[in-house]
């Protein structure tokens, strides 16, 4: 018996609400369709006035309900308003598998939207994300909003179109993949997002905790070391068990000291690990993990000759994705499959930092009570447990345990013949696409017909799932069977005792199971679950005790171990692993931070540079900031401490004056010190650059002048950040070794990537001075007329010339060559003479060519004719 019921303070908020809400109903049900659909307008209007969100939150969640009903025919239960209720707050909602989460989404989507904020929905693949626009889509556009899919395929002016809309649905990589090109666009019409305001997730911890380990990647550019890769491969096919070491707990594999001596005799080196063999260190490092660790038809799959990445939670192909830092490279040599180049990472974020930038974030799932800690401590999210409509009367069996895993699959194979002989429908989940080809193996032989579906044929996996509740259906499925798609058991099902869910293995997370037990008993549905686990199943694999317990229980031969001391085993390792992962991603995430705040900085003033005009006063911060730079630049200081006024001369005229008209003087520089020296150049620099402004806007006009100033910056922003990120990847990968040291890897990556981050911002601002004095574009047009006193050719003729046009395209011959001249690094007066002699000699060959052309066209059989 419960003494107290601790209530959460978002969960007596929405009972509050419930009961405004249902006191509303009676006037909203006699709303005609026109009277509801102008609620809308009305609310918005309301919001405008100056209403909050919050005080209209039980009427407009009243309307919403009916328009639910008459739309879909469905009235949202009480519990879905609730679940409703507690998303609008900004929460998780934990509701049971059946318990309609999609249409619980209805009602707050539609209090979002009417702020006129961007309302974006995630799902977990693209399939639900169609699926669900389509169906609530019909209920926001009768209350006259608009619906867009935002999918990976789909056109830039597409996605545009998508986010402009009211409320978005789109599958979450995609939009973290759109935020990272949108701060790659080089004009602000080129982004397609309007902002990062509420998002509303679906199967929540599928995204924000299992997800949340690999951060999303843009890369481009190739980087070919495909001999590497193969020399790597071919290395450690040659190591025998004793070479390595494999640590099962973390899925680590490091080489032996037998594995070492044999790499040094193998590469006839002295020593592997000196600094100079590191990038083959690297390689062989994933070569190992590759072979050792990484297992086909586990992690990966080989579908049409290409490596596919297979989802370890869901069981689900994950389109498009790939290992970074060679792994992917390592894997392909393995399969013999052709090897692709690696590329260069141009932006990256992780799951965990992209969602923690919108402004209110909220989610729905059956199974994140286990891991409330982690909601609240990463993205301050409460999980509340929202009731069931009916109670839950599924019934969940004790896990049955035996020491081998030849024997598991036997009892699993003489339970499901047995369910299938009574036509009870069994789902059966297995951990990886391998335990789901072996399990298909032993039901074909024991005469049992089923249906498989795993990572191999996810395309058909909602219509396999749908029918996995019909009479006598046996189907095998990875965990991609706990999400998204109901089994809806038939009449006859249920009377043969519903849907029995069957785990051939405990998950690394108890979510996972949970997932999977949820399919069965849906709405009050009867139904059955029970695990089968073995002492050789990964779980118990990952910790060093399996021999030893395979030692004390082989007495039991095939027969299931009795007694709770190994159910509580098997718990005890699955919170243990829950540990090490949570770990894992708390480390992503605190390595991640440091790169945020720099992310953070960049993409803000990259945005600044976007949307400004006029980029005059950024351009003169930039031109103080490099001066600095030059002028204390250790380059130029002589060994007694004096400065090298001819390097230093030099330098300033071959990389800053080149196309203007001044030149420094090292009789006049040296008149100064060090600090009236940094003002005496900013200031010769900020008036030839005005000049070569105004060269811009009398050539081209004064939106030329923008654009060619933006593209410069932002060309120079984009390309050192891409070597910052690669640069921080490798620093990461580094900072692992001072351990040894006795140091904090994450306190010498936090001070090294400070400092790599202020050398970042001085790289940005020197090399943006550098290429805008040098802008080509500002080379003053030559101001010499070019003279043609002639007529060009018969009036009338389709051929015709107008002096105009002959000296507009001599002009713009003369100046590609004035900017070719001077990038060769030829002086301004010589690049004058050769251009004047070269347009005295275009004006005379255009002459003559006019003038043979007339002739030609005069002694024609044509013209005669005419004449």
């Amino acid at each position: 018996m419960k003494l107290f019921n601790f209530k959460s303070a978002e969960m007596r908020i929405a009972e509050a609400t419930l009961k405004k809400i249902n006191k509303l109903e009676a006037q909203i049900s006699v709303l005609s369709d026109d009277e509801l659909k102008a609620k809308t307008n009305e609310f918005k209007g309301r919001i405008k006035s100056g209403e909050t969100a919050e005080n209209i939150r039980a009427e407009v969640f009243a309307v919403s309900r009916e328009a639910t009903k008459r739309i879909l025919g469905k009235r949202p239960y009480d519990v879905q308003m609730i679940g409703g209720i507690i998303l609008d707050l900004g929460s998780v909602a934990e509701m049971k598998t059946g318990e309609g989460k999609t249409i619980t989404s209805i009602a707050p989507v539609y209090l979002n939207a009417l702020t006129g904020n961007s309302v974006i929905v995630s799902t977990v693949n693209e399939y639900l994300a169609e699926r669900d626009a389509e169906e609530m889509g019909q209920v926001f556009n009768f209350l006259g909003l608009t619906v867009g899919i935002n999918k990976a395929q789909m056109q830039p002016d597409q996605k545009r179109a998508a986010y402009a809309c009211d409320i978005v649905y789109s599958i979450h990589s995609e939009l973290g993949f759109d935020y990272l090109r949108d701060n790659m666009a080089m004009t602000k019409e080129e982004k397609v997002q309007r902002g990062l305001d509420f998002i509303l997730l679906d199967e929540v911890d599928s995204i924000l905790i299992d997800e949340a380990k690999t951060p999303l990647i843009i890369s481009g550019g190739d980087n070919d070391e495909s001999n590497l890769y193969t020399i790597a491969d071919l290395f450690v096919r040659t190591l025998s068990q004793d070479d390595y070491f494999i640590d099962e707990e973390t899925k680590s594999v490091y080489l032996t000291d037998d594995g070492i001596s044999k790499a040094n005799k193998y590469f006839n080196f002295t020593n592997l690990y000196d600094i100079e063999n590191s990038e083959l260190v690297h390689r062989i490092q994933n070569a190992l993990r590759a072979h050792k660790v990484m297992k086909l038809d586990v992690e990966y799959i080989v579908r049409d000759d290409k490596i596919e990445l297979v989802d370890s939670f869901t069981g689900r192909i994950m389109e498009g994705r790939a290992y970074s830092e060679g792994l992917q490279q390592a894997i392909q040599a393995k399969e013999r499959v052709e090897i692709e180049s690696e590329t260069k990472t141009l932006a990256t974020i992780t799951y965990q930092n992209f969602f923690r930038l919108f402004k209110k974030i909220s989610g729905m799932t059956g199974t994140a009570k286990t891991e409330e800690k982690e909601f609240i401590d990463i993205y301050n999210m409460r999980v509340n447990e929202v009731p069931t409509n009916k109670p839950v009367v599924r019934f969940d069996d004790k896990d049955e345990i035996y020491v081998d895993m030849h024997s598991k699959w036997k009892a699993v194979t003489r339970e499901v013949k047995a369910a299938y002989e009574r036509k009870q429908p069994v789902l059966i989940g297995t951990a990886q696409v391998e335990d789901s080809e072996i399990l298909h193996e032993y039901l074909l032989e024991a005469g049992v017909p089923h249906t498989v579906l795993n990572a191999k044929q996810d395309a058909s996996e909602a219509e396999i799932i749908a029918k996995a509740g019909q009479l006598g259906a046996i189907t095998i499925a990875t965990n991609m069977a706990g999400r998204g798609t109901d089994i809806k058991p038939s009449k006859e099902a249920l009377e043969v005792g519903g849907l029995y869910v069957l785990g051939t293995e405990k998950a690394e997370s108890r979510r996972i199971d949970n997932q999977l037990k949820g399919r069965s008993g849906r709405q009050g549905d009867v139904g059955y679950t029970k695990f089968f686990l073995s002492l050789d199943d990964q779980l118990i694999l990952r910790f060093s005790v399996q021999d030893k317990w395979k030692e004390i229980f082989k007495v039991y031969g095939e027969d299931p171990i009795e007694g709770e001391s190994i159910r509580k085993a098997f718990l005890r390792a699955q919170k243990k692993i829950e540990g090490f992962n949570y770990d894992s991603r708390k480390s992503v995430l605190n390595y991640d931070d440091v790169i945020r705040q720099q992310r953070d900085l960049i993409y803000e003033q990259r945005d600044l540079i976007l949307n400004r005009d006029d980029l005059g006063s950024i351009i003169r911060k930039m031109l103080a900031v490099a001066a600095e730079q030059v002028v204390n630049n250790p380059y130029f200081i002589k060994k007694n401490d004096a400065l090298d006024l001819e390097a230093f001369t030099s330098y300033l005229n071959n990389n800053f004056m080149a196309i203007s008209t001044y030149t420094f003087d090292k009789e006049e520089i040296k008149k100064y010190d060090r600090e009236e020296m940094t003002d005496f150049i900013i200031n010769i620099w900020n008036k030839e650059y005005d000049k070569l402004r105004q060269n811009m806007i009398d050539k081209y006009g004064i939106a030329a002048l923008g654009s060619s100033e933006r593209n410069i910056i932002l060309n120079v922003f984009d390309s050192a950040w891409q070597d910052h990120i690669n640069v921080m990847d490798k620093l990461r990968r580094s900072t692992n070794l001072v351990q040894y040291s006795q140091k904090n890897p994450y306190q010498v990556y936090t001070k090294v990537g400070s400092k790599k981050f202020n050398e970042l911002v001085k790289r940005i601002a020197l090399e943006c001075a550098v290429n805008l004095m040098n802008n080509y574009d500002a080379i003053p047009s030559s101001n010499s007329s070019i003279d043609l006193p002639w007529i060009t050719s018969s009036e009338g003729s389709e051929n015709q010339i107008t002096n105009e046009q002959a000296s507009q395209f001599i002009k713009s011959l003369l100046d590609s060559q004035r900017i070719n001249l001077i990038k060769n690094g030829v002086s301004i007066d010589e690049t004058e003479r050769q251009v004047t002699e070269m347009g005295k000699r275009l004006v005379k060959e255009l002459k003559l060519a006019i003038q043979k052309s007339q002739e030609s066209e005069n002694n024609s059989p044509e013209v005669q004719t005419k004449d």
